[in-house]
């Protein structure tokens, strides 16, 4: 019992005596619950969405502003159009070449929703629009391939790098020709293959077993794959590339998902967050995997309409791992 007693009271003075740790086991609760209260200050009482596209006359805007309407605004018509299509807008209002409004012909909450705008005396001209609804585990599975993916990678290589400085390992290492170049580039090649096939398999299991909606090229989900590894790996080797201990990098690690995994429409679209938002999450390479996959496997994207999706994430691969190169440390101090 005095043996159990000491290790205890030893591993608890080496967590409150690591100030980076332990602030940070304060301060992520705490920046969750901020989060949260941003994201969801408003709650959402409404039956139908109604996109909006361009200005509203004053007869449009006060049907926008019944209670039981929430307006979603667009800046690009061909997203909005896609979204009705897919069932995930009631009705579509534009005001941009002439005033016009789209349903869903296959959509009864279309049709509902129509009845109410000419009841209000709308002089928008109709427009119809039709597609299979999307099942939200054909919009959800993307965003768990990208998590999954984003995981695997991250922790995947920064614990090991982490533990092979604190073991030591690194610090032979450097005695030896391999530059920091040299051995980052073999745990990302390596790390690369097991996040690769992983995320295969799974995807293959989803489709099989969930009957998944893949209007797009197989070979460009997995081109999606590869670079999203790229990217994430290479952001785990930069965080890792200077912390000495294993539960700092736990939390730097966290501190690098938890944004993504929050902002990067893995669960839920942000359509309904705030603008800034909106602009953070098209910054992080998660968002760009996840809308990668959700275009390919829903839309039906070509490649060259992803390009910069894919573009984003090379870039991102070159400035971290060019970064963590530079940073590597060998040694813990």
């Amino acid at each position: 019992m005095k043996s159990f007693l000491a290790i205890l009271a030893a591993r608890n003075k080496e967590y409150y005596r690591d100030k980076a740790s332990l602030a940070w086991a304060f301060l992520f609760p705490l920046a969750v619950i901020v989060a949260c209260a941003v994201a969801f200050s408003n709650p959402d009482t409404s039956i139908f969405r109604v996109g909006v596209h361009g200005d509203m006359n004053p007869a449009s805007q006060a049907f926008l502003d019944q209670p039981w309407i929430k307006a979603v605004p667009f800046e690009h018509l061909d997203r909005a159009l896609e979204r009705t299509q897919h069932h995930q807008l009631d009705l579509l209002l534009s005001s941009e070449g002439g005033n016009r409004y789209w349903i869903n012909t296959e959509s009864s909450a279309s049709a509902a929703v129509e009845q109410l705008l000419l009841a209000a005396g709308s002089d928008f001209e109709r427009q119809q629009i039709s597609g299979r609804k999307i099942r939200y585990v054909d919009w959800v599975i993307p965003g768990v391939l990208g998590m999954n993916l984003m995981f695997g990678a991250l922790f995947g290589v920064g614990y090991v790098i982490v533990r092979y400085r604190h073991n030591g390992v690194l610090k032979r290492l450097q005695a030896t020709p391999v530059s920091a170049l040299e051995f980052l580039s073999a745990q990302l090649a390596s790390r690369l293959i097991i996040v690769v096939v992983v995320n295969s398999l799974i995807f293959v299991g989803c489709l099989v077993f969930l009957d998944l909606i893949v209007l797009g090229s197989f070979l460009d989900l997995l081109l999606i794959i590869v670079l999203g590894g790229l990217a994430m790996i290479s952001l785990g080797l930069l965080v890792a590339c200077r912390t000495a201990n294993e539960e700092l990098a736990g939390g730097l690690l966290n501190v690098a998902t938890w944004p993504m995994l929050f902002m990067s429409e893995v669960w839920f679209s942000l359509d309904d967050a705030p603008h800034w938002m909106q602009m953070m999450s098209n910054v992080l390479p998660l968002t760009h995997i996840v809308k990668g996959f959700r275009a390919v496997m829903i839309e039906g994207a070509t490649l060259v309409e992803i390009s910069h999706h894919l573009l984003w994430l090379a870039a991102m691969t070159a400035v971290t791992l060019g970064l963590a190169a530079v940073l590597f440390r060998w040694h813990r101090r």
